[in-house]
């Protein structure tokens, strides 16, 4: 049993390593596609033109200086190349526990800093984004930010309850 779960916790940190990859890979070769929306949200431009009159009141929030957005954006893509280098060391220490040539412990140690930092990612989206209102005008972004916190505690639980 000991076996399957540890192959288990490797695979399932390992969908999210490959995952968080990409999203590492595209948004340093396609930095537009991510930076635009982070500076849209950042601006609350959205909000300002479809709710003025919501925006009236919090319009203090918004940071449009282009310096800051590019900064915010450049340590997001920062955080999560970090992120995705530590859930593919868990990755590998999960994989030499199965094979017996590994700590286990040490393996789902590194998991779940990865996975929790994984998490952590995706729960900043959503605090950040809480304070520019973007559930106003992005809420695409907002339940895709959701739906990966809610991956990333699931993969932590079942790593620290599968221990």
């Amino acid at each position: 049993m000991e076996t399957t779960l540890l192959a288990v916790q490797a695979v399932a940190t390992g969908l999210m390593a490959a995952w968080l990859t990409l999203g590492v890979r595209d948004n340093i070769l396609y930095p537009d596609a991510n930076e635009a929306i982070t500076a849209e949200v950042m601006e609350m431009s959205r909000m300002r033109n479809d709710y003025p009159e919501v925006f009236a009141p919090v319009a203090k929030r918004a940071i449009t200086n282009r310096r800051v957005q590019l900064l915010a954006f450049r340590c997001v893509v920062l955080a999560e190349a970090i992120t995705a280098l530590i859930l593919w060391a868990g990755v590998a220490l999960l994989i030499t526990a199965v094979t017996g040539y590994g700590s286990a412990d040490t393996a789902r140690i590194v998991a779940i800093v990865g996975a929790m930092s994984f998490t952590s990612v995706w729960a900043s989206f959503l605090i950040v984004g809480n304070h520019f209102c973007y559930w106003f005008c992005h809420e695409g972004a907002q339940n895709t930010h959701f739906q990966m916190t809610l991956w990333g505690l699931g993969t932590t639980i079942l790593i620290a309850v599968a221990s």
